[in-house]
């Protein structure tokens, strides 16, 4: 199974590509989609919706999984992170790529066992799972946690 992780943005937005075998995970690719701050809104959004197509194409991931953003400590930032999420969504309900949403807890609690971990600990779980040695960008780790969380609350138990 591959399962792509987003996490939504932007101005940056994370994504984290992982394949599962025989209860082993790999890591096909991770990294950031960047926008530029000057350009307008809807540029910003088109980019994004651009760069995950093209995500999709390169990986054919058989699941989406994108964290749930439910809280903000400033508005400002809600809203275009929404709008974010709302392309993103969009592009993969095309792709027809099933996307499940997960909130920062249940990521945590997939990958490290408790719920209430700190992004730290998080992140060092996340390269030893992946093998990865050097430092993850911050997004881009919290798409490779919710990829592996796609995967793990996906699985078939049989």
């Amino acid at each position: 199974m591959i399962s792509l992780g987003i996490d939504p943005g932007i101005a940056t937005t994370g994504y984290g590509v992982v394949k599962s075998y025989n209860d082993h995970f790999s890591c096909i690719d991770y990294g950031l989609i960047k926008t530029k701050k000057t350009s307008t809104p809807s540029k910003r959004l088109h980019i994004l919706k651009e760069e995950i197509s093209s995500l999709v194409e390169k990986h054919s991931p058989n699941i989406v999984a994108i964290e749930k953003v439910y809280f903000f400590k400033n508005i400002k930032t809600a809203l275009p992170v929404s709008q974010a999420k709302g392309v993103i969504m969009v592009t993969f309900e095309e792709w027809g790529v099933p996307l499940y949403e997960f909130t920062p807890l249940e990521v945590k609690q997939s990958i490290t066992g408790y719920g209430k971990a700190e992004k730290r600990q998080v992140q060092k779980m996340i390269q030893l799972l992946l093998g990865i040695k050097k430092k993850i960008p911050d997004d881009a780790a919290d798409a490779l946690g919710a990829a592996i969380c796609g995967i793990n609350k996906t699985r078939s138990p049989f």
